[in-house]
Order: structure tokens, then sequence, then C-alpha cells
């Protein structure tokens, strides 16, 4: 219906002595004719009706064409305007009434107007596109009768049974194509249907078709008919049938958009016969996909269908009329609604509008009429259309003499253009033309002209100009006034390029228009033939990353194409990118896969670019998806299914639309047995039907139409062992806390600690005195519950029962007075756990309830909770988000770690085997958050240890040298208990493992014997943790070489007992446990302990008599002492009572440098200056500091700085050895102690540090180099730190001396050998040489001439080749380290040698010592001269 297209206009006056302003007329359609469905022969009437002052003429047109009803005896015109057809004629070839109708109605010189179009169509002869066909079905279920007829004869079709009309039931029911729906059929259903089509005159009759009612028997679920896709418009019902047929009968439900539809009947959702959705007075926000639903038993079936929704075009803003003079422009507003989106046209005065250069589309919708001429006026009309339906709206332009000013109407109907014509005119003298009209600047597409005032005016001020201008040869004239008063320029702007324009200019003052100035031909400048757009643009997508462009050449454009410009962008973004192309045709790659781009072309010439084509979009190929899907967990549900739940793979990486998921799952213990399992797109799955205790690994591929993605990683969970008892009902929970607030209670509880029985959920009872007032059931997960809209002050009770399907478990009883109602103290429910939490929210959220976590491995953890402030269905369709934290359950592990989710669970990952961690949840929604929720527990599944055991160390039995006792510290990763050992042992450290012996050890003792080994033999040793999931790695391997003889020591490799002064370095890792037992006797170790304190005191006395009394005796037992030993000289030695002094003494070139005591926890950070080359220093100098060093700062319980050297090198420097260290972890390694003497009474004392206790090395004895070969300068330079700088950490023991293992220093001089049972034990080593090594004093004062000392000579070893193997030690190496220069020193010659034996076995004259220093000190000179060179 059109409604009032035009508004009547009131008389508008003008300025005395003025014309009236003429008024809109009001015409327009009271009736418009309305689509119609005919039958041949019948009568049709097409409505219409028209309003005017002036009764309109109304005509009627076809198809666009007037139809001449004057001479036609079918089709005749009413007296309202309406169209009569009699008896409608309609054949196969022959269809004159078929089409589309218009009524026209005119009114001489006002105009014309056009109603909507209306269609009529005829239904075709009556035909069956398909018949009935027999069918049985069984009682109670459903059956279909096919009768299809076209759309048009549909709702003439009616259904006989046994040539009677079927009587109304609910039961049947006719399908929107014709065919008949049966539901829940009786034998009174049995019995011939046909179908019979009413189309006027005889009926036309189907064949017949028997249905046959059959006994129920069972039968497998089958759809007989599924919804098809329908589109509807506003108003209209829509019906979806959904036919199953099974045994047990089919229950039909129905979702739109996967939310479950409401077809209760009280709605527009209803469900008719067999399942049959109808839904009435359809509306837009309908439109969606509709899934049917059969379940019948276990078995269940799907089918879809989409609901469109098309919408007819309704007007948002119709034209406005519009008053206009002469060479303005206006614009007539229209907007539309309608879907599809409406295509618009204009008409006036009933024809359409082509557009021109004066007649264009602006806005999409609206019509712009540029200078305007009389012949404009009259009506038009907007009228929208789409495939549903069409609407016209219309306005009135009425055009004015000049002298007459525009009445005030809505701005928007008029360009800027035109609003000065607004003020009204009044009488008196007019201006003359404007003078020297001339165009001061012509370009291709707009001129500027000037002029003067006219002479009726010269100042001009208050005079306005209208230019006025036209096209050569064009009677449509344009205005363009100027800005503001006195102003003598305008611009004119869009002007075709090479066209001559017509320009005049007339002045206007307060009492209207003056005269105008002579026309002036101006012509604009060609313009630059640039080309036109690329005809045929076309693109496909040849791969998942490419797309392919084509186009041709531009038809327009002077001069050659030179190359184009390929533009593309991907849709949704802002950035556009561009390729430069030759020819006529190019492929983008790298693309995203199946994503839309838009492309677009532009031609270039010599000129510069062209006008851009139109975009054209397109989208690339899918592809597989490239990556797995997310979050992949497993949730046992019983002994024989496992819940599998994950989320689609990440954004971007789908590849495609995901047609559903692969599943493959496996026993661990079967890796090749694979099960494959395809689903549809939903993200979970049940697997069912798996063995009972069994783990399986399960994982996930998502698909698209090409093929399947990357799988996730393989996840396993191990079905239960048995399923949980439900013979009988739970036990009572465990534990239940009420907390009262003013008008509520807040109740937590814990399970039953029974957890073998089902627990399908809880029921709180509560009431004031009396628990059985009110009763709430919860879920099984849940563990907390707020009891609300309580009576403030009142006592209740409330009691907790866990409950499954036999029935409800023994109650807990709790009771609580809630608040009063001044209480305002309700707020500190909201700061639990949050100390530094602002003032509250005055609403603050509620924590989630019911945290759980299921453990799904060793180191993966699910929680779940619910959300109390959530609807039932707990849909969250908010931008609320969840934080989850969690900690290992330890008190001293305070540190919490978080993550944010935005569902209501959360896969936390990472976690170390075997441990207890807790968790809790808190809910945040914009600035509100609630407190931290209840906590729950979950202690991960054990996992084979990932360490080996550590601190591995292997000591002789004391008095058993074919016995070796093996010590350990457990891994410190054993991801749960230990339960056994395994030791590996060896004599080729290359063999394979399984050559290797091996011994167990049950349980988690950390140390074992090993016997019946073979004497003088080198044994290497691993050792291997075990748990209940399996084995863990081996350690490294230990060496050990057993004993000569009875008594003795394994040869270099019993690591030395530190002693109870032995304090770890700062920096280093604590004193390990497990350190072997001290060679010395327990007792005596118990001794020393525990008299620890006593004989420091003892020792400063002892050593104090000792050092100034000491006899010749013992200065004869000492030197027998090395002669026994040395064996290679006899020689007998003075008994004079003279000391021997310390050899180096009288030295110039030493140097004493201050020692940083301060414990340094970084010893390689030296301070010391690196020299850069071999001249930098001497190696006189090296041994001398460093060994000076070494004995001020002898280990004191941090690595000293620069304890680097042996003394042997003052006697020549070998060159620096580089050993590669591997960068292993932290490993064992042994130090030792060189002894001179089995026999305690003749003991030397070593203060000389080689490397920290926890840090040096001994390696198997190096042949020794040659004497004379030189340092060289590269191995120098390139050593990672001189030989002055090199810190203990990094030094290795000389390999050519036994390295001496460090003790705590005493504060004062040497105890005297007898006392050495009372100073810390040290262990015992068989010496590999008969020369010994030489011992340094103490250096803790000044060196003191009266102390025995020994030169230390460097011992030749036989060559054997280095196994690299980590020897076993008391510490563990603190960090990995770069090769290691090793310094060697060499031995001197034979003859020195002897006469060194010689000389620090006799006493010394002062005379002696002077001639004696003074041999060593040429001696020195010999050997630095050789090493330098």
């Amino acid at each position: 219906m059109g409604e009032a297209a035009m508004l009547p206009g009131q008389p508008l006056f003008a300025s005395k002595g003025q014309s009236l302003v003429r008024t809109f007329t009001p015409f327009y359609f009271l009736v418009e004719p309305l689509d119609v469905l005919s039958v041949r022969g019948a009568s049709v009437i097409m409505n219409c009706s028209a309003h005017c002052e002036s009764p309109p003429r109304i005509e009627w047109k076809k198809d666009g064409t007037f139809l001449n009803l004057v001479s036609d005896d079918r089709r005749q015109l009413l007296p309202d305007g309406s169209l009569l057809i009699n008896s409608v004629v309609h054949s196969k070839h022959n269809k004159p009434d078929e089409g589309y109708y218009q009524c026209v109605a005119t009114v001489d010189s006002l105009g014309t107007i056009v109603s909507r179009t209306a269609k009529l169509t005829v239904a075709g002869l009556p035909r069956f596109t398909s018949q009935p066909e027999p069918t049985s079905v069984s009682r109670g279920g459903s059956a279909v009768l096919g009768c299809e007829v076209t759309a048009e004869l549909a709702p003439l079709l009616r259904w006989e049974r046994d040539r009677q009309a079927l009587a109304p039931d609910r039961r049947v029911l006719q399908l929107p194509g014709g065919a008949l729906l049966l539901s829940n059929a009786s034998d009174a259903d049995a019995g011939l249907y046909r179908c019979a089509l009413d189309s006027g005159g005889t009926p036309k009759y189907s064949d017949e078709a028997e249905l046959k009612v059959l006994p129920e028997e069972p039968q497998s679920l089958a759809l007989l008919r599924a919804p098809q896709s329908l589109t509807r418009l506003p108003g209209q019902s829509a019906l979806f049938p959904c036919v199953a047929a099974g045994s047990p009968p089919p229950q039909i439900r129905w979702t739109k958009n996967d939310e479950e539809l409401p077809t209760d009947g009280s709605g527009r959702f209803q469900l008719l016969a067999g399942g049959t959705l109808e839904i009435r007075d359809v509306a837009e926000a309908d439109a969606g996909t509709f899934t049917c639903i059969a379940e019948s038993g276990n078995d269940t079936l799907e089918a879809q269908a989409e609901l469109a929704v098309q919408v007819p075009p309704t007007f948002l803003k119709r034209p406005a009329n519009i008053y206009a003079h002469e060479s303005m422009d206006i614009v007539f507003e229209c907007e539309v609604t309608g879907k599809p989106t409406p295509t618009v046209k204009w008409v006036k005065n009933g024809d359409m509008v082509i557009p021109s250069d004066y007649f264009k589309i602006v806005k999409e919708h609206n019509l712009q009429v540029l200078g305007l001429v009389k012949s404009d006026e009259g009506f038009y009309q907007c009228i929208a259309e789409n495939d549903v339906g069409n609407a016209q709206a219309g306005a009135q332009l009425i055009i004015l003499d000049l002298d007459v000013a525009i009445p005030t109407l809505p701005p928007t109907s008029l360009t800027s253009a035109t609003n000065d014509h607004l003020a009204p005119a009044t009488a008196g003298p007019l201006p003359s033309a404007p003078r020297d009209v001339v165009a001061t600047l012509v370009s291709t597409r707009f001129i500027r002209l000037t002029w003067r005032p006219p002479a009726s005016d010269p100042q001009g001020d208050n005079l306005t100009y209208s230019i006025f201008y036209t096209k050569e040869g064009i009677n449509r004239e344009r205005v363009e006034n100027t800005s503001r008063p006195g102003e003598t320029q305008v611009m004119i702007q869009n002007l075709m390029p090479e066209t001559v324009y017509v320009f005049r200019v007339v002045a206007q003052n307060r009492h209207g228009p003056g005269e105008s100035s002579a026309p002036l031909k101006v012509a604009t400048q060609p313009e630059v033939q640039l080309p036109g757009p690329a005809p045929n643009i076309r693109a496909f997508s040849s791969s998942p990353t490419s797309i392919t462009v084509t186009w041709e050449t531009p038809l327009s454009g002077n001069g050659d194409i030179q190359n184009y410009k390929l533009y593309y962008m991907e849709k949704g973004q802002h950035t556009e990118q561009d390729v430069d192309v030759g020819g006529l045709s190019h492929t983008v790659t790298g693309l995203k896969k199946f994503t839309e781009y838009s492309f677009r072309v532009v031609a270039y010439n010599k000129h510069g670019p062209g006008v851009s084509t139109h975009d054209v979009v397109v989208r690339t190929l899918s592809d597989v998806p490239s990556a797995p899907p997310q979050n992949l967990t497993l949730e046992v549900r019983n002994s024989k299914s496992i819940l599998l739940q994950w989320q689609p793979p990440p954004a971007g990486t789908h590849s495609g639309q995901i047609t559903g998921y692969k599943i493959r799952y496996r026993k661990v213990s079967r890796k090749s047995d694979v099960t494959e399992s395809v689903g549809g797109t939903q993200l979970s799955q049940l697997i069912e039907g798996l063995e009972r205790g069994t783990e399986y690994s399960f994982r996930v591929a998502a698909m698209t139409i090409n093929g399947t993605g990357p799988a996730t990683d393989w996840v396993s969970a191990e079905t239960f062992e048995s399923d949980l008892d439900e013979s009988r009902v739970p036990e009572v929970p465990s534990s239940l806390h009420v907390r009262p607030l003013v008008t509520s209670i807040v109740v937590s509880w814990t399970p039953p600690e029974n957890q073998d029985v089902v627990v399908r959920g809880y029921a709180i009872g509560y009431g004031i005195g009396s628990p059985h007032a009110q009763t709430i059931k919860v879920d099984y997960k849940q563990r907390y519950y707020t009891i609300e809209n309580l009576d403030p002050s009142s006592h209740y009770v409330i009691t907790l029962k866990a409950f499954n399907n036999v029935g409800e478990g023994i109650p807990l009883y709790e009771s609580a007075v809630t608040r009063p109602h001044s209480d305002t103290s309700e707020v500190d429910l909201f700061v639990i756990n949050a100390p530094y939490t602002p003032v509250p929210d005055p609403s603050p959220m509620m924590p989630p309830v019911g945290v759980q976590a299921s453990i799904l491995s060793h180191d993966t953890i699910r929680i779940t909770w619910a959300d109390n402030s959530l609807p039932k269905n707990q849909k969250i369709t908010d931008a609320r988000f969840y934080t989850v934290r969690w900690k290992t359950n330890i008190p001293a592990n305070t540190k919490y770690k978080t993550a944010n989710a935005t569902t209501l669970s959360y896969l936390v990952t990472g976690l170390k085997a075997n441990t207890l961690y807790e968790f809790s949840v808190m809910v945040t929604k914009g600035r509100r958050s609630s407190t931290w929720s209840m906590t729950a527990h979950g202690t991960t599944f054990e996992y084979a240890p990932t360490s080996p055991p550590k601190d591995v160390t292997v000591v002789s039995k004391e008095g058993k040298p074919r016995t070796i006792i093996v010590n350990w510290q457990p891994p410190s990763e054993a991801n749960g208990k230990i339960t056994g050992y395994i030791i590996y042992y060896s004599t080729d450290v290359n063999a394979e493992i399984h050559d290797w012996v091996i011994e167990p050890v049950v349980g988690n003792r950390l140390t074992h014997q090993i016997q019946e080994l073979t004497l003088d033999t080198p044994y290497f040793f691993k050792i291997q943790a075990r748990n209940s999931k399996g084995m863990g790695p081996l350690s490294e391997a230990v060496q050990f070489r057993t004993p000569k003889a009875s008594g003795s020591a394994g040869k270099g490799s019993r690591p030395m007992d530190l002693g109870p002064d032995y304090k770890p370095p700062l920096g280093g890792s604590n004193s390990p446990h497990g350190s072997p037992t001290s060679p010395l006797d327990s007792n005596m170790v118990l001794v020393i302990i525990v008299s620890l304190g006593v004989i420091t005191i003892v020792i400063v006395v002892i050593v104090a008599v000792f050092c100034t009394r000491r006899t010749t005796s013992h200065q004869k037992k000492k030197r027998a002492a090395c002669k026994s030993v040395n064996g290679s000289h006899k020689y007998k030695g003075n008994s004079k009572d003279v000391k021997p002094p310390d050899l180096w003494i009288h030295h110039e070139r030493l140097e004493l440098k201050p020692i940083d005591k301060s414990p340094d926890p970084n010893p390689i950070m030296t301070d010391t200056p690196i020299p850069r080359n071999s001249q930098d220093i001497t190696p006189v100098d090296n041994s001398m500091d460093s060994n000076i060093h070494q004995r001020r700062n002898s280990y004191r319980g941090h690595e000293s700085e620069d304890s680097m050297s042996t003394l042997a090198g003052r006697r020549g420097m070998r060159p620096k050895m580089m050993m590669p260290f591997d960068s292993q972890p932290p490993q064992p390694v042994i130090s030792a102690h060189p002894i001179h003497s089995l026999d305690p009474p003749h003991h030397h004392f070593h203060s000389g540090s080689l490397a920290s206790p926890t840090r040096s090395f001994l390696h198997h004895q190096l042949s020794p180099w040659p004497l004379g070969s030189a340092m060289s300068h590269s191995d120098r330079a390139d050593s990672t730190e001189s030989v002055r700088n090199t810190p203990s950490t990094d030094t290795m023991p000389a390999a050519s001396a036994v390295p001496s293992a460090e003790l705590p220093e005493p504060e004062g001089p040497f105890l005297p050998a007898e006392e050495e049972p009372q100073g810390p034990p040290t262990a015992h080593v068989r010496p590999s040489h008969p020369l010994k090594s030489f011992a340094v004093p103490s250096a803790g004062g000044p060196f003191d001439p009266a102390l025995p000392s020994t030169p230390l000579l460097t011992q030749q070893a036989p060559s054997h080749p280095l196994h690299a193997v980590k020897t076993a030690s008391i510490g563990t190496l603190g960090r990995t380290r770069p090769p290691m220069p090793v310094v060697v020193p060499s031995a001197p010659e034979v003859q020195e040698t002897t006469r060194m034996l010689e000389d620090s076995e006799s006493s010394y004259e002062p005379d002696e010592l002077t001639k004696e220093m003074a041999h060593l000190e040429g001696l020195m000179k010999d050997l630095n001269a050789i090493t330098t060179a």
C-alpha cells in the first residue's frame, strides 16, 4: 500500500506585490495491487485506487507496456481503477495473463505517479510430479506417502483414504510439498490412499497406494523424511518435517544454532505429528540452522536444514517535496532497507529516470538533479525492489519564478549552492551588469572567473553574485553562488575536459537580482589520456596459498600501456600490498590458506597511473589444518571408557572449514595396534569398550575436506581397575563447615573418606530449628553452596547427606545463627586471602564453587569448577574470566603460579611428578573480582626417575681388600617412591651396558658391598634408580682401583675424609651426603669430632712446644722415613739440631701479594689482570706467587683465588696441557691426599692447596713431556686464564704429581709427626713412585726455619692411555667449565734429584745454608733459561 506521497501544502505568500507561491498538491495511491495466485479459467481482480483533488486518470501496464482496455473483452477497468480479468487464459504455449501488473495514475497539468508492481501467477495444468507408493508401517510408527506437485498447486491438494476425504487428525499432517505424514499408526489407518487436485472443474486424482499396518517389531533407527532448507517472509509460517522410524519409537527434539528449542506448545515453535517443527509468524531473528535429533535407545540420528528469512523493501527515509529556482541543483533523498539489499530506481511522472550528466544517483539511493529547468517540475518516485517485493514513495518538485523567494524547507533537500536564495526580496533599484568578466585560470576540470562590480554600485560591498554556466549548445543552465558579499571571484569545479562552457554573472542586492553580464565562452584544457580500467578482471585460487589474477588491455589510453600494478589486501585488513606486472596475468603466492583477498589492477602509460578496476574478492583454497587441536584432556569415566575433550586448532591455522576430528588411540603396551575413530565437529568424544586397568594413549587431529592435519602429542590415561561400588549408599561426608552471614549461610564440605562408593550428589537440608524444612540437591562435583533468603538473627539447623542411585547416606549435622541486620561485617567474606584488597565493590562476585582437580598424567592436572553467578546451564555470555592459581603443597613454598581461563575448566601442565599441589580459582568481571575459592588438592602420578643417583663414591672395606663399599645419594628427581637401585660394574668402561655385571639393591638403601673383586684392577661403576614407573638414567661411570695387598687403599682413587673442620666452599654445593668413611678407625673419628674444641687448644700448645724443642731423633726418623720409602740412595744424616730452612726464603724475586680474605662467591672473577702473552709473566713468578698465595690462603672455607701451581714449577715450567672437559651437569670427582709412608709415626704434612676439595680432579698420570719443550705462545695466550690467574676452581692438579688434597689449615705452625693422630685425618694413598711430593709448610705467619721440609720432586710415571672417566669424589662440580689448563712441572735431572735428596736429609750448618741457597739460585736460573727458551 502506498502511503501519502505528497503532503498537503498551505498557500505561502511572498512579499507585497509578488505573485502567490504555488502549493504542493496531495496525489497518492489509496490502494495498490498485490501479488495473486490464480487457476486457469478463474476471474482475478487487481485492486488500485488513487487520491487527488482532481480525479486522476487510471491506466494499467503489464510487463512495462500499457494495456489497451477499450477493445479488450476479457479485461476491463472498474470504476475505482481496479483491473478485472475474466476467465484467465493459461496453456503450455500461451500465457497471456501471467506477468507483472502496474497501476498508473495521471492528473493533467500536474503529473503522473505509478504503483508498486504486482505479480499474477497462474497455477499450471494439474499434474503430479510423484505418485503415492504402497507402504507398510509398524504399529505406533510413522509413515510418509509421497504425492508431490508444483509449489503453486500445493495449496489445492487434498488426500483421501478409501476414496473418502481424510478426517482432521493431530496424527496426520500434509507437508508443504503435498506429501502425507502419518504418525503413531494404528490398525484403523490401513487402507488405499490417493491425493486429489481441485483446480476448478473436475478434481484430478493420483494413483492409489495401499498402506499396511504391521505388528510392532524391532527395527533400527532410520530417517524417513529429513527437513529441507526454506526461505520465508516475516509473518509467514515455516514447516520442517523430520520423520524417523525405529524401535523403540524414536523421540524427536530440535535445536537452533546448537541451542535446544522450547517446543512445549506455548510459543511460536510447535511440534506437530511425527516430530515436524512448525514456526508460526516467522521473524527475521528466526533465520539460522535447525537440527532435528532423533533418539531411539542408544541410537541417534541428526539432520539439518537452514531457514532463511527474506524481508521486502521498506523505507527508512522517504523523498520530501522541494521548491527550487531554475539553474539550481537539488537532491531527493531516499533510504531503504530489506533482505536481500534492495535496488533503487527513480521514476519522473511515470517514466524511468536515466542517469546522465544532470541526473545522477548519489550515495547509492539519492537522486541529484543539476541545473534545473522548468520542464523538471513534476512527481518523482523512488522505487525499491528485491527478490521478495517492491515498494514506492514519491515527492513533488515545484520550480518558482526567480522573483519569488523559496519558502523555508528542511535544508537537506537543497545543495549549499542554493542557500542564498532564501532571503525574501523587497522593492527597489536593482544592480546593473557586472563588468570585465574574465577566466583567470583554466584547467582540465575547473575554471576560475573574476569580474568587477557593476557600474551602478562600484563599491559592491553588499552585492552577492550568481554565476550561471552551461555547456555550449545545451539549454540546461547551472548556477554557482559566491560565498560572501562583495566577493568578485569564483571557482567552478567538476567540468569536463576539452569542452566549451558559456558563463554569465548576475549581481544581486537586497531588492533582487540585476542585469546579466555578456556571455563569456571558455574551453577547458584537454586532459592527458590516462589508461582506463582494465576490463574483465578475474581472480581464482590456484592453491591454498596462491591466487591468479587475469585481465585484459584497457580500451582507452593515449599511448601504449607500459606496465600494470596489481594491488591486493587481506579481507578485514587495512594495508594494501602491490606488485608490478608486465603482462595480463599474475599469480600472487605466499598467501594465507582459506582466506579472502581483494584484488584490483591499475594500468600505467607514459602519463602515469590510470583508473583502477573494481575490486574482485576471492578466497584461497582450503588445505589440511596446519596445527593440531589444543588442550587435549582425558577424563577416565570408569573401567571401560575415557572422555576426550579438546579445543580447535588456533585461529589462523584451520586452513579451511573443519569438518571433523580424527581420534587415534592405542594401548601403551602395544604401540603398533592403533584404533581410529572419526567424529563430527563436536569438541569431545567418549571412547568406550576399553579394557580394565589398562593405560591407553590418545591423539586427535582436525580434518578439512582436504584431509587430516597434524595430530596432538600422545596423551595417556589408565582406565580404572574396577568401577566404583553402587550397591550401597555413600558414607557420611568427611567434614561440614558453615559460615553464617546476615541473610545467607555459606556451607562447605569434603566428600566421604571412602572413595570406592559412587556419589551422585549431595542433599542439603535446612530450616529454623529443624533441617527438614527445605532440601537442595547439588552435583557430586560441588563442595560449596550458599543458602540464600534466610532470616537474620535466626537459629538454623543444617544437614548434609551424600546420595547415589541406591539412596541417601548418613547425614552430618551442623547449626548456625545468622547475623543481626546491623552487622555489616559480611564484607569480610570478600577480603579473605587478600590483605591488600581495597574496599570491595558493594556487590562482589561470588567465588567459583565445586573446584575439582582431576589428575590426568605425571605432569598435568585438569581443574574444573562451577560458577553460581551464571545461569543453570553454566553458559558464559559476558566478558568474565577466571584466574586459576596453584602451588606445591609444601609449607615453605608460598609462591603461586597463575593462569587465566574463559571457560569453566583449565589444564595445568608442566607440573612435577608425584607432587601434591593445591589449586584455587577466582572470577573477574570488569572491575569486580571474587575472593579465591576453596582449595582443591591433587597429587600428580608417579613417573620414572629423570635424574641418576648422585654423589656416587667407592671405598675399600677395612681389612678386606677384595670387598668394596659403594655409597650414593637418591636422585634429585625421583618422581616417586624409589623401590630399588641397580649397580653396574665392569673393568672395561667402553663395554656395552648389557655386558656389565649387575648388582640389584632392593628398597631405598644408599650403600652396598660388592665382594670377591680382583686385586689391583681398575673397576668402573654406574648406578640406576627405579620406581614403580620404570628405570631412571645411569649415573656417570666412577673409576676405582682395588688395592694390591691387604690394608692399602685403591690406587689414587680413595676419597679423603674431610674431617670435622671441613666447611663447604661459599657458592659451592652443600657438604655432600654419603661421604665414604675415613680410613682411620671410626672410633678415632668419633673421638676427634667429640673433642674438637679441646684439641684445638691442645694443638696450639703442642705446636709451640714442638716447634721450639724438636729433637734430633725426630729428624732422624723423618730422614729414615724418606730413605725407607725412596729406597734409591742411602745417606747418613748429620745429627746436628739445625732446622732446615724454607728453601725459598731469601729469593729476591719472591713477590708476596695481599690476598683478599673476603669470601668470593664467584672465584672465576679474579681482579688480577690477565697477561696477554708469554712475555708478560715468567714461570718463576708463576710458581712462586701462586704457591705463596696458596700457603697464605690455604683452604679456609672458601676457594683461594690464585692457588694454582706446585712448587715443582719453580724448577722449570712445563707447557700447559689443555684437557677437554665435557659440559655435563655436576659429576662426582675424587680428591686424594698423598702421604709418604703408611706408617703413622713417619707422616709428612701438607698444606698446599692444588684445588678446592669439591673441585679437584684425579687423572691417570701422564707421561712427562721432554724437559726442554718450550711453552708455546699460542697455548699461553689462548688459555682461559694465565697460569697466575687461573683460579683454583679451574685448575687440575699436576698430573705428574700425586695431588695434595686440602685440609683445614691449623692456625699456627705444623704439628710434629708424632701428633698426627690428633690432626685432621687424611686419606692414605699408595705413592706411585719412589720420589715423593714436597709438602709446603703453613704460611700462617712468618716462615719458621725450625720446620722440617722436604723438597717436592716430580715423579716419572709409566705412559698409558687416559680414559675419559670422571672419578668419584666427596663433592660435585658446581658448574660446567671450559677446557682446563694443566700445569705439569718437569722433573729435574737425576743428579739434581739426588743432590736435593741429600740436602733434604742432612742437617745444615749456617755456612752450608748459604752455599745451598747459592747453589739453588744457580740451579733455578738454569732451569728458567731452559724454560724461557
